[in-house]
C-alpha cells in the first residue's frame, strides 16, 4: 500500500444549507452508515445558533441517536463561538471541534458577526476549552485560496496566519475553498509553500469544485504533500455564497477513485461506502 491519507467526510456541510428540515432520524441512519466506511472522521454537525442554521439544530439529538461501538471514525462539529464551544464538550463522543476563521475582513463580518480580531480573542477561549475538555480544534483557514470581496490575499498572508494560529496551540489546519476560487497552481504554490515550513502543524484541504475541475485540485494538492482532504458525496453542498451553482464540495466518491489509482491507504471499506451512498441519495434526492 501507498502513503496514508485521511479522508474527512463532511454530512453536515452537505446538509446545512438544506431549507427543508431533515428528520433527525433520517440523519442518524445516513450517519450511521457513513460510520461503517471507515472515514477517519465525520464532520456530523454543529453547534451554532438555530436561527443561523435551523438545519442543524438537532445536532445533539443526533448524536444521541448514533451507535460509536463499532466504529475508528472520530467525531467533529463545528463551533462559531464560546458557547457552542462549551455546549460540544459536554459530550465525550466528540473528537474535534472545528472553527471557521476567514483571513478576509469581509468574510468573517459576514460569516460570524466578528472582526478577525475578535475572532482570535474567541478562537484562544475555544481552545483552552478543548484543552481543559481533552478535545482538539481544526482551524478552517476559509477564503484560504483567494476572495471575492477585494480583501488582500497572498501565500504570504496564508503563511503569516497559519503560523499566529501555530503559535496558539493549533494542531489541524484545513484551507478552505469558501467560494471555488483555487485552482491547481495556487493550491500548489500554497501546500509547497506551507507544509515543509510548518511540520507540525496537520495541513488539510477542503476544496470546492465544479464537476470538471475536481481531478486537477486534488492532483495539485497531493502532489505538494497534503494528506489529508474533506469531502461530501456527489459533491453536495458547498459554500451558498458561491455563485456558481455547479460549484460544490469535493465530491467523495472522486477522490476515493484518486487516492485509490496512487494506491494510497485511506482506510475506506468500498461495499460500506456504497451502502452509504445509496443513503445519500436517498436524502439528497429528496431534500435539496
Amino acid at each position: 500500500m501507498g502513503e496514508k491519507v485521511k479522508l474527512i467526510e463532511c454530512p453536515r456541510d452537505a446538509m446545512q444549507g438544506i431549507r427543508d428540515f431533515i428528520p433527525t432520524e433520517m440523519k442518524i441512519d445516513y450517519i450511521q452508515a457513513l460510520l461503517r466506511c471507515g472515514f477517519d472522521t465525520i464532520d456530523f454537525g454543529s453547534f451554532v445558533s438555530p436561527k443561523a442554521i435551523p438545519q442543524m439544530a438537532d445536532t445533539a439529538d443526533v448524536l444521541k441517536g448514533l451507535d460509536l461501538s463499532a466504529t475508528s471514525s472520530k467525531l467533529l462539529a463545528i463551533v462559531a463561538n464560546v458557547r457552542g464551544a462549551s455546549d460540544a464538550s459536554v459530550y465525550e463522543e466528540i473528537d474535534y471541534l472545528g472553527y471557521p476563521f476567514s483571513i478576509s475582513e469581509n468574510f468573517q463580518m459576514r460569516n460570524t458577526h466578528k472582526t478577525i480580531a475578535q475572532s482570535i480573542e474567541i478562537l484562544q477561549e475555544i481552545l483552552s476549552i478543548a484543552r481543559s475538555n481533552d478535545k482538539k480544534v481544526v482551524a478552517y483557514l476559509s477564503m484560504g485560496f483567494g476572495n471575492p470581496y477585494g480583501d488582500p490575499w497572498n501565500v504570504d498572508i496564508v503563511s503569516r496566519w497559519t503560523e499566529k494560529l501555530a503559535g496558539m496551540g493549533v494542531e489541524i489546519i484545513s484551507l478552505s475553498d469558501t467560494v471555488g476560487s483555487s485552482t491547481p497552481e495556487v493550491i500548489e504554490y500554497l501546500f509547497s509553500d506551507l507544509i515543509p515550513q510548518y511540520p507540525e502543524i496537520e495541513l488539510g484541504a477542503h476544496l470546492h469544485t465544479t464537476p470538471t475541475s475536481w481531478y486537477e485540485k486534488v492532483e495539485a494538492a497531493y502532489n505538494s504533500g497534503c494528506r489529508r482532504f474533506d469531502g461530501a458525496i456527489q459533491g453536495f453542498g458547498g459554500c451558498p455564497m458561491a455563485k456558481d451553482e455547479l460549484t460544490g464540495n469535493m465530491p467523495t466518491e472522486k477522490l476515493l477513485s484518486y487516492m485509490n489509482k496512487r494506491h494510497a491507504e485511506t482506510g475506506v471499506r468500498a461495499m460500506s461506502f456504497e451502502s452509504a451512498y445509496n443513503e445519500a441519495l436517498k436524502i439528497f434526492t429528496k431534500y435539496h
